[in-house]
């Protein structure tokens, strides 16, 4: 069932720091232990981070199909047609991504990597930005953030990854000299925007959104620069990313957030991804225990659960950008 919803996009931007609270906590506990029992991190964070990329990773992509009723009413008014539009794009973009794959994988991994940047980038974006091109510069400069961090600090880790991720679709392995010279590139790249986004920040009477920036960007530098990438990655995006979303979805589906606590939250979010979550675990449950019976090791299974990602990321993040973040890149 659709139900009626406000846009409540927008009443959610100015307490944005106090939702943010929260992953700011978790990414300090992360990097806390990775500082004082580096050998145990893993260890430790692993169970959390395999309940978390549950209850929230898969879980925040399942109540996109609340996005087009609150941001564009009058193209879900009749539901029937709605559930078959929506679930015919939904599904056909996540069809092409596969054929992608299967076509050209090479292409395919550095489509979902760059997509993923923008939409994590695009999602950290300040909604109270004042100028357009200032919230298009951060949610590229925080993408690319996210992956120059890696690149530079643990080239070994962020190669295997990736190699193991071309490796699963069949595609030939990129050098380590490849991997250097975007390094090279991004890196300085991504500190030259930031400088000059917090300069823009001061200049237009916003010095509150760069304090908030520069506390943001050295939290992701200590946890990509202490944790290796798959931890690193996989803090962020339960307990940043999805977390976030997860907030504003919320607002958007008209929960009073601002009174309620954390698992108040989180609960009223599962209730409402429940059908769509109950199909993607599912899902999930079925192509791990089909690859389990093959021998697969860890590493098999994170470039399996990065390849079934990218396959949903275009559909979510054309959802997240066309829809709730329509305001922010038209202003």
């Amino acid at each position: 069932m659709l139900p009626s919803f406000s846009y409540a996009a927008t009443a959610w931007a100015p307490a944005r720091l106090g939702p943010l609270r929260y992953s700011y906590a978790a990414v300090l506990a992360a990097v806390a232990l990775g500082l004082l029992v580096p050998a145990w991190a893993g260890w430790v964070l692993g169970p959390v981070l395999l309940l978390g990329l549950v209850g929230l990773g898969v879980a925040h992509g399942a109540c996109d199909q609340f996005v087009v009723p609150a941001t564009h009413p009058r193209l879900a008014r009749h539901r029937g047609r709605y559930w078959v539009v929506f679930l015919g794009g939904y599904l056909g973009l996540a069809a092409a991504v596969g054929a992608l794959w299967w076509w050209q994988p090479g292409l395919a991994v550095a489509f979902f990597f760059g997509l993923s940047a923008w939409h994590w980038g695009s999602g950290d974006a300040p909604a109270a930005a004042r100028y357009r091109g200032q919230w298009l510069a951060h949610s590229l400069l925080r993408g690319g953030l996210l992956f120059a961090v890696p690149l530079l600090v643990w080239p070994q880790q962020t190669q295997a990854l990736t190699n193991g991720l071309l490796a699963l679709a069949g595609a030939a392995p990129v050098s380590a000299a490849a991997l250097a010279a975007a390094a090279r590139v991004l890196g300085p790249v991504v500190l030259a925007g930031h400088l000059a986004l917090w300069g823009s920040y001061a200049a237009t009477g916003q010095a509150e959104l760069a304090r908030t920036d520069l506390l943001e960007t050295g939290l992701l530098l200590a946890l990509l620069g202490v944790l290796p990438p798959v931890l690193a990655g996989s803090v962020y995006f339960v307990f940043w990313h999805s977390l976030q979303h997860v907030l504003r979805m919320n607002a958007v589906m008209g929960h009073p957030g601002s009174t309620r606590p954390l698992w108040a939250e989180i609960g009223f979010f599962l209730r409402r991804s429940a059908p769509l979550l109950a199909i993607s675990v599912a899902a999930l449950a079925g192509l791990y225990a089909w690859e389990w019976t093959r021998a697969a090791g860890g590493p098999v299974l994170i470039s399996l659960a990065l390849l079934v990602a990218s396959v949903v990321t275009l559909p979510h993040a054309l959802l997240v950008t066309l829809g709730l973040d329509a305001a922010r890149w038209r202003r």
